[in-house]
């Protein structure tokens, strides 16, 4: 009764064609402990092969829960706006400019654009952040968040196959088809392993009694007790075990690693060569140091007024960083390459760089300062500065010190902003080598000669130009929470929230991975040939034989799904 199951598949199997493996080994074992009168023997074969199978399968579930909790995001329907009314739909029906109505504790089924409401949003199921973050009219909202407070209109941007979510589950659902060469190695091996090990147990079952005279019983027992004991399931379930723990832990960590063969790649990187802009920076222009020679309120209210009809999002920095009233402005004038010349509240203004003033002839002193540098003169007289300037991402410094820290020997930043700006974030943030001025298709020249070094080199980009080098790099990580969609695809791990700090952190879970998995590699193939020899020399018993296979087996599974514990 204990082995039905095992029996039953070993015959199938047998009728597939698939003949030798552990339910094989496991059934011929048992039939012929039960021939050789060893009942009790019969009977602990299978049962302690079902207790390892338990735990084998009560481990797949522990990690499979993991990445369900991030399949949990997956929308079962979206309230549809039409005509006043709201109808409850399937999100795969819901087209691209329609309308949709989130409520409080709902999940966000397609990405859109908030048209109405403000609200709380809870991302931690995509970025694994767990601090909610506030959303506003104008604002992409994820399809995946979790609506917390307001009640939302939300503009449907893309249609559901394409959305954030069905994106982030298909590369889950895809990840365990990508084999790391660990996992090729123990399938090839299980394949030529197991008929070898049957042929030597045939073989100390017929020869030594027919050459030295003895009776059979021993050798067949010795026989037996060598093919339990001979049973691969150690290596074939622990290996790929702590491959799907690692993925699992890392989603939990809020970084998608897309295949076991990624793992084993990430473990070796020494290289790392980020993007600049959106990777290591936020991306967003913002106002770092205002100087004036008048009151800083008027000369806000004044340059802010200037732009407040300008497309440059140098210009819209301004506007949004002054939270007061505006002026009317008269006789504006863009001058392409220069800046703007405005009449406001009957003074002349100029705003724009160091070009406009020197081509009205007023007299500054040029300011030396990382950034965009903004000068304002009023009525040909200047009156100060502002410097705008692209931030950097909490956290930075400290991710690229933990890499090094990590034995990464060299980090590299491919950019296509000024050397200037380029060679001072880099220093400050210390990274080895700056290229600067570059085109999308000069970053994947930079990368070639990276990769001629012959070191294992991952690239870091989020943005649609980074697609070709993500591609290109022995790994690419890609910064997924509002990175592009090419980047994300062409990426092999995803960071869900954006920062560089969980880089650190993927390649500490890959090691960690690794580390085990060569753990679990080296322990069975060790116990296995110590126990063998014993049974071949009839040292030991069924008993021995079953700990050497599902002993060990148990205690692989266990090492596992240490992979899914991510501090």
């Amino acid at each position: 009764w204990i082995g039905y199951d095992v029996l039953k598949t070993a015959i199938t199997n047998i009728f597939h064609g698939e003949i030798f493996d552990e339910n094989f080994l496991m059934a011929v074992a048992t039939v012929g402990a039960i021939v050789i009168g060893e009942y009790p023997e019969a009977v602990a074969v299978m049962l302690f092969y079902q207790v390892g199978e338990f735990f084998q399968d009560y481990a797949v579930a522990k990690s499979r829960k993991s990445i369900s909790s991030l399949l949990a995001i997956r929308p079962d329907s979206a309230n549809l706006i039409q005509n006043g009314e709201i109808k409850k739909v399937a999100p795969e029906t819901i087209k691209v400019g329609d309308r949709i109505l989130i409520q409080p504790g709902e999940k966000v089924p397609l990405d859109g654009i908030v048209k109405e409401g403000n609200s709380m949003v809870d991302t931690s199921a995509l970025t694994g952040e767990s601090v909610p973050r506030s959303i506003h009219p104008d604002e992409q909202i994820l399809s995946g968040f979790i609506n917390q407070s307001g009640q939302l209109t939300v503009e449907v941007t893309t249609i559901f196959g394409e959305s954030t979510v069905s994106k982030i589950l298909d590369l889950v659902e895809n990840a365990s088809s990508k084999k790391a060469p660990a996992e090729n190695f123990i399938t090839s091996f299980a394949r030529y392993y197991t008929p070898i090990v049957v042929g030597l147990a045939a073989l100390i079952a017929i020869i030594p009694p027919l050459i030295l005279g003895e009776p059979f019983y021993d050798w067949v027992y010795r026989a037996l007790t060598f093919l339990v004991i001979s049973c691969p399931c150690a290596l074939v379930i622990s290996v790929p075990l702590s491959f799907f723990g690692g993925i699992g832990g890392a989603s939990k960590a809020g970084v998608l690693i897309k295949g076991s063969n990624y793992i084993e790649t990430l473990a070796n990187v020494e290289t790392v060569v980020f993007d600049k802009t959106g990777t290591l920076t936020k991306g967003v222009f913002e106002v770092q140091t205002v100087e004036t020679t008048i009151d800083q309120k008027d000369f806000l209210r004044y340059v802010a007024s200037a732009e407040q009809s300008s497309s440059h999002p140098i210009g819209q920095s301004i506007v949004n960083y002054v939270d007061q009233p505006l002026s009317s402005v008269s006789q504006l004038e863009e001058i392409a390459g220069f800046g703007i010349s405005v009449e406001i509240e009957g003074h002349h203004f100029l705003v724009g760089n160091e070009k406009l003033l020197a081509k009205y002839a007023i007299s500054f002193q040029p300011i030396n300062q990382i950034g965009t540098i903004v000068y304002v003169a009023m009525d040909k007289k200047y009156i100060g500065h502002l410097v705008i300037a692209d931030e950097l991402k909490e956290d930075v410094a400290e991710a690229l010190t933990e890499v090094k820290e990590l034995g990464v020997k060299r980090t590299v930043m491919l950019t296509g902003d000024n050397h200037r700006i380029a060679d001072a974030i880099g220093k400050k943030i210390g990274i080895d080598q700056v290229y600067s001025e570059l085109l999308p298709e000069d970053k994947v020249s930079y990368l070639e000669e990276e990769l001629k070094r012959g070191q294992k080199t991952a690239f870091v980009g989020d943005g649609m130009n980074d697609a070709p080098v993500l591609a290109r790099a022995d790994i690419g990580i890609a910064m997924g929470g509002l990175g592009s969609d090419a980047a994300i695809e062409a990426a092999d791990v995803v960071i869900m929230d954006d920062q560089p700090a969980k880089i650190p952190v993927a390649i500490r879970i890959a090691r960690k991975t690794m580390g085990i998995v060569k753990q679990n590699i080296i322990f069975a193939i060790g116990v296995k040939i110590l126990v063998l020899i014993l049974g071949a020399l009839g040292l030991a018993t069924m008993y021995a034989a079953v700990f050497a296979d599902v002993g060990v087996t148990v205690i692989a599974v266990l090492n596992a799904m240490r992979c899914l514990k991510i501090k």
